[in-house]
């Protein structure tokens, strides 16, 4: 099917990717490339006539640099809208003969910012009022450069104190740009105005659809990898499962998965994936008890880069060895050549590695990027272009259970980056007992005003192992033990996350059974950060 879509460039912004959400949630399909395409490249990108539109994203870096990049030319040319966030818009200014300048005073977090000039992007959409009937707009602002003359065709089309030209316009030619950021849940309507560019001023067509996509996907499946047999690490993760069943609904039996035990999953996992996916979808498992072997290399082990490393070498190392038992078997005939992952966006951009290669490494991801070439197989990533509610969605659509698809996600070094320091066999299994409790009051306690589970209310929820040990008292004796912290977040995207605000009640239940339950864990505290400054996991 061929698809309206929006091109959106790459700068390097660490939320480039939520901007490419936005507009999915508006049902239209778009890609992200990296800013220094070349103007041939954009022309032919353009070619097929279904470009409707194109954005230029934010970045850390500043336009007033001569080394720092520029948008394509050609951008400016298609006869397509274009729309300018933050550095986007610097640049869009400085291309078309306006003029930026360092900032003295830098806006980072929340601003309010008058509309102007009733532009076709703006008009209609205000957060409030003032007495003086001017429309104001709650956003997020994260810069330190500003425009300070508009190019010539533009008009002025928001400000604030601080930042005059905080939006300009060029109707004439549909371009448009913000010094905010509209793809951020703190611009209040962000949403609005996206939606407004990508199906208003853009005229694309909303046919982004994840039930169409799974014919889709399972076509560019078939086509990729052939007659080719594909193995697969199954984590037991929703991203991993879907992708599990998508390829299983592409090429049925030349999908091998190989689902590894290292030691470090949560409680009774192994035995569930195992009844989901040999019993309920009949695929090929291999279940792989690898825990000695993953807990020896990390012995003594406690930074958490090295940890993640280490644990994606030694994935590495069992499917050399499964495939090669393959092989031997008989049970492949020609060997393994794929090798399959359920990658999607957000790892892709937290390990920077986004197509752009610009954005500022946050942590790696064992699963981006590619394995070492050691290991001989080519890369099938079927979910690397999608986000994680999309990755639900297509579950769904494949009809796998709702409880699987909608279940939290787990890390792929699983309890490794949730032990912080050296893992050790005796610390995963309090972890896992503590993490079980949680997670089991979770499911159990309904919020009064929804009436949902805290389970659903929250997106991701988990018990953190801190290796210290603090003194307590039971009965009439004294402890020395250890303390686990509980972290529940609640996002739309995965990018950007609060802490979930849960009943004193429930953390109080929690607590009480986790340290009348798991010997050894004598103080429970509850994380109260917020993502960013944080990031979701503590590793």
């Amino acid at each position: 099917m061929q698809h309206h879509k929006i091109l959106i460039l790459d700068f390097g912004s660490q939320v480039t990717q939520l901007i490419a959400r936005r507009v999915r949630e508006a049902r239209v399909y778009c890609e992200v490339h990296p800013c220094d395409v070349s103007d041939d490249w954009v022309r032919q990108y353009a070619a097929d006539g279904q470009l409707k539109g194109v954005i230029l994203s934010g970045s850390h870096a500043s336009t007033t640099e001569e080394s720092t990049d520029r948008a394509p030319q050609a951008v400016f040319e298609l006869g397509v809208p274009v729309l300018g966030i933050c550095y986007g818009m610097q640049t869009m200014a400085q291309q078309l003969g306006g003029k930026v300048e360092g900032g003295h005073t830098r806006e980072f977090g929340y601003a309010e910012v008058r509309a102007r000039g009733h532009t076709a992007l703006l008009n209609g959409i205000a957060d409030f009022t003032t007495p003086d009937g001017h429309g104001m707009l709650k956003v997020w602002m994260s810069h330190g450069d500003k425009v300070t003359a508009l190019p010539p065709g533009f008009k002025l089309m928001a400000s604030t104190p601080s930042c005059p030209i905080a939006g300009m316009a060029d109707e004439a030619r549909h371009f448009y740009a913000v010094q905010f950021h509209p793809e951020v849940t703190h611009t209040l309507q962000g949403r609005a105005m996206l939606e407004r560019f990508v199906l208003g001023i853009c005229d694309a067509r909303a046919d982004w659809d994840m039930r169409g996509h799974v014919e889709e996907a399972v076509q560019a499946i078939r086509a990729q990898v052939g007659d080719e047999e594909v193995i697969l690490g199954l984590s037991g993760g929703v991203d991993s499962s879907v992708a599990a069943a998508l390829i299983h609904r592409a090429i049925g039996d030349q999908l091998t998965c190989v689902f590894v035990d290292h030691g470090l999953l949560r409680q009774n996992e192994g035995d569930m994936v195992m009844d989901m996916f040999v019993g309920q979808l009949h695929a090929k498992v291999i279940r792989v008890d690898a825990a000695e072997q993953f807990l020896g290399h990390l012995k003594g082990v406690s930074e958490p880069e090295q940890k993640r490393k280490i644990i994606g070498r030694e994935f590495v190392e069992v499917f050399k060895a499964e495939a090669a038992k393959l092989t031997a078997s008989g049970a492949s005939k020609n060997g393994a050549k794929w090798l399959a992952q359920g990658t999607i966006y957000p790892d892709v951009i937290e390990s920077g590695g986004a197509k752009s290669k610009k954005a500022v490494t946050i942590k790696s991801h064992h699963n981006v990027g590619g394995l070492p070439e050691q290991l001989g197989l080519k890369l099938l990533e079927p979910l690397r272009d999608l986000f994680k509610d999309e990755v639900r969605e297509l579950g769904v659509a494949l009809g796998l259970p709702h409880e699987m698809v909608y279940r939290h996600p787990f890390p792929g070094p699983g309890l490794g980056v949730r032990i912080l320091g050296e893992v050790k066999k005796d610390y995963a299994d309090l972890l896992r007992r503590a993490d079980a409790i949680f997670i089991e009051e979770l499911r159990a306690t309904r919020d009064e005003a929804t009436g949902k589970t805290w389970y659903e209310l929250t997106s991701q929820a988990f018990a953190v192992f801190l290796p210290v040990k603090s003194v307590g008292v039971m009965g009439d004796g004294r402890t020395y033990d250890y303390v686990v912290a509980l972290r529940a977040v609640q996002t739309s995207d995965f990018m950007t996350a609060d802490w979930a605000e849960l009943p004193y009640a429930l953390l109080k239940k929690v607590s009480s059974r986790i340290i009348n339950e798991v010997r050894g864990i004598n103080r429970v505290t509850y994380d109260i950060s917020s993502k960013p400054p944080a990031t979701i996991e503590w590793e």
